[in-house]
């Protein structure tokens, strides 16, 4: 998932709602069922409000009705794993994966719903990410990517005048706010929340293609992945430039919870932290992640999806939902008030000329060039799941990371012999 979770989760209720008439005579009496999920992280109605309004609209213009349920992220992928189970699947769902219910066949396929000129408007890393076996089956709902982001204030205080761009440059920066006092000058979150993320961006920047090889096979263990870990944990965790505490003990939201606070001096951050950082009055700044040699070919995508389930048969309605969808104006709509990245070509050259969206160019000018995990595999979530709770441990004293790497490895091997 894309955005901040704790609030959302916090809301623990799921939010019904229908266009007008929701229930009554349209194409063959057909109501789509809508599942999707809540992103909202401050309480806030945006989520509700986007898909009433969106609903409201479609339904003006086409004899078909939509019925919306908003889920919060903590229980939006188990309440569409039970439906499926019971034979009750939504006509649509807008979660975090599809890769399983594609591999099941239990989905249409992009060009069985979407004219061409839609499908051929996706931006082609999200495109590969949504297909298996060439097949795309998960359409990108939004997208992020991440920048280098750092304190202003700290670098001038310690006398820093340029951002690093490269391993050594980074090194170098945080031993200076180190000494210059600063609690965390490089935060490393290697904790359980999204330690797949950070640990990729840095497999990126060593060379590799991150956990799979450029064919698609699980590629963890390779040398260029040895050499970054190793880099990271001899060059910023043993000289104590990652603040307190085990890496793999802090999460992503502390860490941007500390950054927030002006005790960060670096991290890799996205969209909606820059929002909220200038908010929390941090004078940031942001800049590719740094390679080892300089920026990296390629940084780290994230994608949420959405997919019409084959259930209910409702194959042309839904097509034409998604076709009102991915207009510009829709697709934009949800970026922006999400502090996410549009999914298509064209709404993504609109927002990145856009002065009220200028904020977000830098990360615009990332996406189409950046590579994401490999989402298509149905052996994906249950390794995550392993790299996300052990990849910390690469940086625990009298551990090696080749060690780590080469037991997730043997669990990657194992997967991928279960998934053939």
């Amino acid at each position: 998932m894309l955005t901040l979770t704790a609030a959302a989760a916090a809301l623990g209720t799921t939010i019904a709602l229908t266009g007008c008439g929701a229930s009554g005579g349209s194409s063959g009496d057909v109501t789509l069922k809508l599942i999707a999920a809540e992103y909202n992280v401050d309480g806030a109605q945006s989520t509700k409000t986007y898909w009433a309004d969106l609903v409201e609209e479609f339904e003006s213009k086409h004899d078909i009705k939509v019925e919306a349920t908003i889920v919060p992220w903590t229980e939006i992928h188990a309440k569409v794993a039970q439906l499926v189970k019971d034979g009750k699947a939504p006509d649509i769902a807008q979660i975090g994966t599809y890769a399983d219910y594609a591999d099941d066949d239990k989905l249409y396929s992009a060009d069985q719903l979407l004219s061409i000129p839609v499908q051929s408007n996706f931006l082609r890393p999200l495109v590969d990410a949504g297909e298996q076996r060439r097949v795309q089956y998960g359409l990108p709902f939004a997208a992020s990517t991440r920048l280098l982001f750092y304190n202003k204030e700290l670098f001038a205080e310690a006398g820093i005048t340029e951002a690093p761009t490269t391993w050594d440059e980074l090194r170098d920066t945080a031993a200076q706010l180190k000494d210059a006092g600063v609690k965390y000058p490089y935060a490393l979150p290697l904790g359980p929340e999204e330690a797949h993320i950070e640990t990729m961006l840095w497999m990126l920047g060593g060379g590799s293609n991150g956990f799979v090889d450029p064919g698609g096979s699980y590629a963890l263990n390779s040398k260029e992945n040895q050499s970054a870990l190793k880099w990271v944990k001899s060059n910023l965790v043993e000289p104590g430039l990652t603040g307190p505490g085990a890496p793999g003990e802090l999460n992503r939201e502390d860490a941007f919870k500390a950054f927030n606070k002006g005790e960060v001096g670096m991290l890799n951050g996205h969209p909606s932290l820059a929002r909220k950082a200038e908010e929390a009055g941090i004078d940031l700044g942001q800049v590719p992640v740094p390679g080892k040699d300089g920026k990296p070919k390629t940084t780290a995508g994230v994608a949420d999806w959405i997919m019409g389930f084959k259930e209910n048969g409702h194959r042309e309605e839904i097509g034409k939902f998604f076709n009102f969808l991915f207009t510009d104006k829709n697709v934009m709509a949800f970026a922006s008030q999400n502090d996410l990245l549009p999914p298509t070509v064209s709404a993504s050259e609109a927002m990145e000329v856009d002065p009220e969206h200028k904020a977000l160019k830098d990360f615009l000018v990332e996406l189409p060039t950046s590579l994401l995990p490999p989402l298509n595999k149905t052996s994906w979530g249950p390794l995550n799941e392993e790299i996300k709770k052990n990849i910390g441990r690469t940086m625990e004293p009298g551990r090696s990371p080749e060690s780590v790497l080469a037991d997730l490895a043997q669990k990657a091997e194992e997967a991928e012999n279960r998934e053939e």
